[in-house]
Order: structure tokens, then sequence, then C-alpha cells
């Protein structure tokens, strides 16, 4: 056990970056065939980059792909969010609720099916979304840097390939 007083160790951050530099990096070509292992590899490296951007804003990555997508598309509902983002009914339903709460989202009784409900973005919400939507424009950028204009939108397009029922952007 350390001496509460007088401890010559270094401070946790330097101990941090000497035991990263120290471990050594695992040979991974066992997986290198697999798609998916690479896809998830950078799904991890850009979910970490939509966290230093968005989480100060208070956004999870759920919530900002329902902005953009109640942004996009007018009248949709929650069956469609659920379905487009993989989300299950009960989940969406929180995530929507939490949404409304914070004033981003309103839930607007259909007028030609009045059973049914769709998902508009307040006046904040709206607001918020394209200030959200100016940083996602962005962020990724530094994360990317290995990549030419034209590799990432040919990833992007690869990607969206492999996304059943997904829309193609209007340039691709």
């Amino acid at each position: 056990m350390k001496a509460a007083t007088g401890s010559t160790a270094p401070p946790v951050p330097e101990r941090l970056a000497r035991r990263k530099r120290a471990t050594p990096t695992l040979d991974d070509s066992a997986l290198s065939h697999l798609v998916g292992y690479a896809a998830t590899r950078a799904s991890l490296e850009l979910k970490k980059v939509f966290a230093l951007h968005m989480e100060p804003e208070g956004l999870r990555i759920a919530e900002f792909s329902i902005l953009m997508l109640v942004a996009g598309n007018g009248d949709v509902n929650q069956k469609q969010l659920g379905q487009a983002l993989d989300i299950s009914p009960p989940n969406m339903a929180v995530t929507l609720d939490r949404m409304a709460e914070r004033g981003w989202i309103e839930r607007v009784r259909s007028t030609h099916d009045r059973r049914a409900q769709h998902i508009h973005l307040t006046k904040a919400g709206r607001a918020f979304a394209e200030r959200m939507r100016q940083i996602s424009m962005t962020m990724e950028e530094p994360a990317l840097t290995a990549l030419s204009r034209a590799e990432r939108a040919l990833l992007v397009e690869m990607l969206r390939k492999l996304v059943p029922g997904a829309a193609r952007s209007p340039d691709g």
C-alpha cells in the first residue's frame, strides 16, 4: 500500500499514457478478412468522435438520428423511426418521451388517421437540430484524414449498400 503523502508515482494521466505506450499492439490479422470487424473498429472510433462533439450538448446517437430523420422527412411516426433505426417500440417511446421533455419534439395527432401520431420538431427542436447538423458536417474530419473526400464518399456508399432498405442519397 502506498503512503498517503510523499508518493513519487507520476500523476494518473501520465501513468495511463505510459501504460498505453507499453501495451504491445495485438496482431489482428486473423480478423482482417472480416468486414464486420473492420466496420466495428471504425465505428468505435467514430462513436468517440460523436461523444466528444455531441455529448456536451446532451445528445445521444439515437436522439441525433431521430432529429435528423424528423427534420428531413416531414410527417414521420414512431413506428417508421423505430424501423429505420432498428430501435424497439418500447425503447423508441422512452427516447421520444425524453426528447419531448427536452422540448425538441412533439407528438401531433394525424389528420388522416386519428389513431396515429406524427413526430414533429418544435421551434426549439428545429434550431437545435440545425445547430447539431452543422457540427456533424465537420466533426469526423480529424478521424478521417487517412481518406480522401472521394474515398469517404465511396466508403459511405458501400456501407449503405449493406443496409437492407436504406434510402440512397440523391447524388448516389
